[in-house]
C-alpha cells in the first residue's frame, strides 16, 4: 500500500473526507444560524432588504442620491440634487466642458448650493439643490458634487439641442415595492437596452413608504436607480405613496407629501402655487412633458379644479411638437375595484381638446392601452397607458379586458418613446427585454394623428397571473410586491 508523508493513502482519505464532512456541516449549521438571526432581526414593514438595527442608508460624508432633473430650459441649464450628512458650511459642485482627458479641475467652474434638513428613521441628512446656469446647447459637460471633506466621481451629462431633434425617453409604472430586490431589474434592463435614451419618466409611487417615513425604501430606489440617475435627467411624478397618511382613520386624517419628495426632487417650479413641488412641465428638444398630481386631485376637488385651469394654460401656449402628460392614477382604470371620474371630469377634456399625445400613468399594478372612446382607431386621439416596474400585481378588470386594446397581468414593463418630427414610436418590453406593446403615431400633413399597431405575431401574448395561491390574497391580487424581499420571507 502507497503512503504520504508516513501515512497510509486510505487513512489519510479517510481523514480529509471526515474533514470535509466536519467543514460542511459547520458551514449548513453557520448559513441557518445567519438565516435565523435574519430571521429575528428582519424588517417589520418587510419592503426592503435592511435588516432591523443595521444603518444602511444614513447620511454620511460622502455625497449620495446624486439626480438630474430637467429644468424649464434643458438645452440652457441643468438642475443636480444630492444628499450629505448636515454640513456646517455651503457645498458646491463643479462643472466644465466634458473633455478627453482626467483634467476637468482645470477649466472647472464652482456653482454654490441650496440646502435643507429633514428627519427620518436614518436620521438627519442635508439635501443640497443647484442650476448649472449659461450652458450650451447639445454640449456634453462633466460634473461633480461635493461632499464633507471630500467629492463625489465626475459625472457627465449632455444638454438638449434648442430645436427638435429626435431622442429617446424610457418610461417606468410604479416601483414602490421590493425596490432593490426586483425594481433594480427593470431599470438596468432599460438602460442596457436603451443606453441613449436622454430623459426618463416616473409615473408615481417610487416607493411605498406612506406610513412612515422610511428612508430606507428611498435608499434602495437610489440604489436600483444607480448613477443612471446623476446623468440622465429624471421627470418625477408624484404619487399617492410619496404621501404620508397623517392621523388616519380620524376626522383629522390627512395626507402630507413626504419630506424626501420635495428634498431630492428639486422640479422646475412653474406649477400652480400650492403644488409648485409635484406639478410643472418642462420643454425638451421640442417636447412639452407636463407632470400633475392626481393624488391632490382626487382629494380635493379644488385640486384638480386648480389644475386644470393651469393646465389649459399650458396646452394653449405650446409649440411643441409633442405633449406628454404624466400624472400618477389613470384616467380609465384597469385593475379591479378602481375608478376616478373627478379626472375624467376636469383634465379629459382639456387632453382632447388640445391634441395631447400621450397620458403615462401608473397606480394599477397592471398594464393596459386605450383611447378615450374605448378601443383604438384609425384616427387617434389621446393614448393613455398604465404600466408597473416594480413587482407588486394586481388582477385586470373584466371592463378593461374588453375594452383595451392590450392589458396584461403579473409582467414587470418598460417602455421606449422614441420622438421624431412626425412619427412618435412608442414600445413596452418585458423585464427580459420581450416586445409586449408597440405602435406608431403617425402626424398627418392636416395636424390629425393617425395609428398603426404593430402586429400581433410580433408581440408577447397577452399575460395572465401566474400566483397559484392568488385568491388567499387581499383584493384579487396577484402579487403583494412586498412578498420576495429578505424581510418577509424572514417574518413568515
Amino acid at each position: 500500500m502507497r503512503t504520504f508523508m508516513g501515512l497510509k493513502t486510505p487513512i489519510l482519505l479517510l481523514s480529509l473526507v471526515s474533514l470535509v464532512g466536519l467543514a460542511s456541516a459547520a458551514s449548513v449549521e453557520s448559513v441557518e444560524r445567519g438565516a435565523a438571526m435574519a430571521a429575528k432581526e428582519a424588517d417589520p414593514q418587510g419592503n426592503t432588504l435592511v435588516p432591523a438595527g443595521v444603518s444602511r442608508y444614513q447620511a454620511t460624508v460622502f455625497p449620495d442620491r446624486i439626480i438630474l432633473i430637467p429644468t424649464a430650459t434643458p438645452a440652457l441649464s441643468q438642475t443636480v440634487n444630492w444628499r450629505t450628512r448636515l454640513s456646517p458650511s455651503p457645498l458646491v459642485a463643479e462643472i466644465a466642458p466634458a473633455a478627453d482627458g482626467p483634467a476637468l479641475h482645470l477649466a472647472a467652474k464652482r456653482v454654490s448650493a441650496q440646502s435643507r434638513q429633514i428627519q427620518t428613521d436614518n436620521g438627519p441628512s442635508a439635501h443640497h439643490q443647484l442650476t448649472f446656469p449659461d450652458l450650451q446647447p447639445d454640449t456634453l459637460y462633466a460634473y461633480r458634487v461635493q461632499g464633507l471633506g471630500t467629492w463625489s466621481e465626475w459625472l457627465q451629462f449632455r444638454t438638449a439641442k434648442a430645436e427638435f431633434a429626435p431622442f429617446r425617453a424610457i418610461y417606468f409604472g410604479d416601483a414602490q415595492n421590493s425596490l432593490k430586490s426586483h425594481f433594480s431589474r427593470v431599470a438596468r434592463a432599460a438602460l442596457l437596452k436603451a443606453p441613449d435614451a436622454q430623459l426618463m419618466i416616473h409615473a408615481g409611487d417610487l416607493v411605498n413608504s406612506r406610513y412612515g417615513v422610511l428612508d430606507n425604501e428611498w435608499g434602495e430606489w437610489f440604489d436600483a436607480a444607480g448613477w443612471q440617475a446623476g446623468m440622465v435627467n429624471q421627470l418625477i411624478v408624484a404619487g399617492n405613496h410619496e404621501y404620508l397618511k397623517l392621523n388616519e382613520d380620524t376626522p383629522q386624517e390627512r395626507r402630507v407629501l413626504s419630506p424626501q419628495f420635495s428634498a431630492q426632487f428639486g422640479v422646475v417650479q412653474n406649477g400652480p402655487q400650492p403644488l409648485r413641488d409635484t406639478v410643472y412641465f418642462t420643454d425638451y428638444q421640442g417636447v412639452r412633458f407636463i407632470a400633475l398630481n392626481s393624488t391632490e386631485a382626487l382629494e380635493n376637488e379644488a385640486m384638480a379644479k386648480l389644475q386644470a385651469e393651469w393646465l389649459e394654460q399650458v396646452l394653449s401656449k405650446n409649440p411643441q411638437r409633442w405633449t406628454v402628460v404624466s400624472y400618477h392614477h389613470p384616467m380609465f382604470s384597469v385593475s379591479q375595484g378602481r375608478d376616478n371620474p373627478r379626472l375624467r371630469q376636469y383634465w379629459q377634456p382639456l387632453f382632447e381638446k388640445y391634441g395631447v399625445d400621450l397620458a403615462l400613468q401608473g397606480h394599477d399594478h397592471v398594464y393596459g392601452r386605450n383611447f378615450a372612446s374605448g378601443v383604438s382607431q384609425a384616427h387617434a386621439g389621446t393614448v393613455y397607458l398604465v404600466s408597473v416596474a416594480g413587482p407588486k400585481m394586481y388582477l385586470v378588470a373584466d371592463p378593461a379586458r374588453r375594452a383595451m386594446q392590450k392589458v396584461a397581468e403579473d409582467t414587470q414593463l418598460f417602455q421606449l418613446l422614441d420622438f421624431d418630427h412626425d412619427v412618435l414610436r412608442y414600445q413596452s418590453l418585458t423585464v427580459s427585454g420581450k416586445l409586449y406593446d408597440s405602435f406608431e403615431l403617425q402626424r398627418q400633413p392636416d395636424g390629425s394623428k393617425r395609428l398603426l399597431e404593430t402586429a400581433p405575431s410580433k408581440l408577447l401574448p397577452q399575460r395572465r397571473c401566474g400566483n397559484p395561491d392568488r385568491t388567499t390574497l387581499a383584493n384579487k391580487k396577484c402579487w403583494e410586491g412586498d412578498d420576495f424581499g429578505l424581510a418577509s420571507k424572514a417574518n413568515r
